[in-house]
Formats: C-alpha cells, sequence, structure tokens
C-alpha cells in the first residue's frame, strides 16, 4: 500500500507541530480546495477529501502517533511517497482504511455503538409486613411480584434478625432491566415491624399490657409475664396503681449492638364484670369501711 503524507497535504513541513498549527493548517487547506469555491476543478474535490482525511487522523493523539511511527520510516528518511488511488465513492482512501484496520462503515458503526451509553434499569421498591418476634429473631418470607412480562415472579427474603423498622432490604440485579448492556436495577423491600396484641415496638423498647385484679394491686403480688422467647416472674409492688410502668431491662428488642432494650410493662386494674355474689359482699363491706376517697387531693 502507498504511503500518504498527511502533514504534506495540509501544507506541513513535518511532524513538529502544535495541535494549533494542525488546526489552522486545515482550515486554510479546506478553505482552499473547498468543492463550492473550486466548482470547475475536478481536482479539488479529491484533494478536499484528503484534507479531511488528514485531519482526522492527525487532530486525534493516539492516531497521530501511530501514523507519526510510520510517517517516520518514510518522510523522516527521505523516500519517495506517492498518492495512492481513492476508491470512487469512498470517504477515505485505501491507504487509510489498511491503516486503521477497519473500512469506514465499519468504524463508522462502531462509533454509533459506542455512543450508545450503558443504562442501569430502574429499582423497584415494595414493602412486606414481619411480626415483632420475625424481626427479633430473623425469618425468611416470601414475596411476590408482577414482573415485567406480565408473569408473578417469587422471591425469598431473608429478614435479618434485629432489623429496624423502616429499613430497606436490597436484592441486587432483581429490578427492572438495564439498557445498552447496563445492569439491572435492584429491588428495595421496606420492612415493616407490625405490632400485635400482646407487644408494641417503639425504638429498642418493648410495650406490654400488665392486667391485675384491684386486690393483686392493693395486696402486691408475683405475676408471669411473656417476653419474647420467655416467660419471666415479675413482682408487683403493694399499692400500685393503674398507668404505672414497670421496666424490665435487657428483655426487649435488639440495639445493634449486642445488647436489648428494655420490656415496658404497662399496669392495668381491672374488675370483674360479673362479680360473683361473695365477691359483690366483699366489695360493699369494703366500701362501708375504708375512708379512702381518690377525688379528695
Amino acid at each position: 500500500m502507498v504511503f500518504k503524507d498527511y502533514y504534506k497535504i495540509l501544507g506541513l513541513e513535518n511532524n513538529k507541530v502544535t495541535p494549533n498549527e494542525i488546526k489552522t493548517a486545515y482550515r486554510e487547506q479546506a478553505k482552499k480546495y473547498h468543492p463550492d469555491i473550486n466548482t470547475s476543478n475536478n481536482f479539488s474535490e479529491e484533494r478536499f477529501k484528503d484534507i479531511n482525511e488528514a485531519y482526522k487522523v492527525l487532530s486525534t493523539p493516539v492516531s497521530k502517533r501511530k501514523y507519526d511511527r510510520m510517517w517516520n520510516s518514510k518522510i523522516g528518511k527521505k523516500q519517495k511517497f506517492e498518492e495512492s488511488k481513492r476508491e470512487e465513492g469512498s470517504t477515505f482512501s485505501n491507504f487509510f482504511n489498511m491503516f486503521f484496520g477497519e473500512k469506514i462503515e465499519d468504524e463508522e458503526k462502531e462509533i454509533k455503538k459506542d455512543k450508545k451509553v450503558a443504562i442501569k434499569g430502574e429499582n423497584i421498591e415494595t414493602e412486606i409486613d414481619v411480626s415483632i418476634d420475625e424481626a427479633f429473631n430473623g425469618q425468611d418470607k416470601k414475596i411476590s411480584l408482577r414482573a415485567q412480562n406480565g408473569k408473578m415472579k417469587t422471591f425469598t427474603v431473608t429478614i435479618p434478625a434485629g432489623i429496624r423498622n423502616g429499613e430497606k432490604i436490597r436484592l441486587i440485579g432483581q429490578g427492572k432491566k438495564g439498557e445498552n448492556e447496563g445492569k439491572n436495577g435492584d429491588l428495595l423491600i421496606k420492612v415493616n415491624i407490625k405490632d400485635d396484641n400482646k407487644f408494641v415496638l417503639k425504638g429498642i423498647d418493648i410495650y406490654t399490657n400488665l392486667y391485675i385484679t384491684p386486690w393483686e394491686a392493693m395486696l402486691g403480688t408475683k405475676v408471669s409475664v411473656d417476653t419474647i422467647g420467655e416467660t419471666i416472674y415479675l413482682h408487683i409492688p403493694q399499692g400500685i396503681e393503674s398507668g404505672e410502668k414497670i421496666k424490665i431491662p435487657s428483655k426487649g428488642y435488639k440495639d445493634g449492638k449486642g445488647g436489648r432494650g428494655e420490656l415496658i410493662a404497662d399496669v392495668k386494674i381491672m374488675i370483674p364484670k360479673t362479680p360473683t355474689k361473695e365477691e359483690m359482699e366483699h366489695f360493699k363491706r369494703l366500701n362501708e369501711i375504708s375512708k379512702f376517697n381518690p377525688r379528695v387531693v
């Protein structure tokens, strides 16, 4: 393949030129040989193509370094050269295509392909409800979602022990599909820890109701209280009132540091809705002998 001197085509004496000098030389030659100006000169169109070809190579640092290695071996040693014949209808010469290893049509396809930026798929967000016990101990739960193809897809979600209310679990790559070879989005699952009729979670403390009788409140007693995973016995002090709270340390929810919050028992004094005849007699007698009046401060 016959070598082409791109520097000479741009009117430059050698390759010791700056990018600005290359740009200036290109503008001068392009203006001089533009086909719209030289309408009567058929050679100007071919020359104009050579000028654009030369500038495309020399204006890019990587391709310029590659070309300069060939230029030094050819022109640097004062060897003769001649213009290569350009294929009819071709934007670039045989030399250009041979030099870069591909036809320009393939190069343009690659450029268009490179312009497609990889786009990550969108994340999908959903929620899942778990009990305080499931959140405390950890649990595998299944969740079903409708996929993009319309079919239902089931995921197994591992709830880590001690997860906080409102935290999200990320399933990587289970979201919407990416574009242009971009990664898939993720599936984000918000965990809602639901209270039940026994426990209420507030931060790392667990609240529970402690129901006692009027006489237990009056006399004091010892009662059993359910906590997560076990039953404990709690001393009720004499004269406790409804609404008082008894705090049991290290029986609450996990704090994430190896410890636990408090179990807080909310005392509620209950009276029998259908008392026996004997119970009514005792209450009547108590009413007669007691001087206690809670309405007097």
